[in-house]
């Protein structure tokens, strides 16, 4: 019976790493996993804010073609 012990503690042993192995496997999954969720979010983000900062830029030009419109309106009053 003496034989049998230390087979079965190899036994013990090698089923307590391949436990350790799966949780390990499965921790590492989930974080890959997240860590693709949170790429997607912020290429989601980054494609918004760009889209954005074009309207911005869209609309400052316009605000500015204006008031050099309305400044011409005043020089052509002043000079008058």
């Amino acid at each position: 019976m003496a034989a049998t012990a230390p087979a079965t503690d190899t036994l013990d042993l090698l089923e307590e790493r391949i436990q350790r192995t799966v949780a390990l496997v499965s921790t590492l999954r989930d974080e890959r996993d997240m860590a693709r969720l949170e790429t997607s979010e912020a290429q989601e983000t980054n494609t918004r804010l760009s889209a954005e900062l074009e309207t911005l830029r869209a609309d400052k030009a316009e605000v500015r073609a204006r008031l050099e419109k309305l400044l011409g309106h005043i020089d052509q009053i002043s000079a008058a």
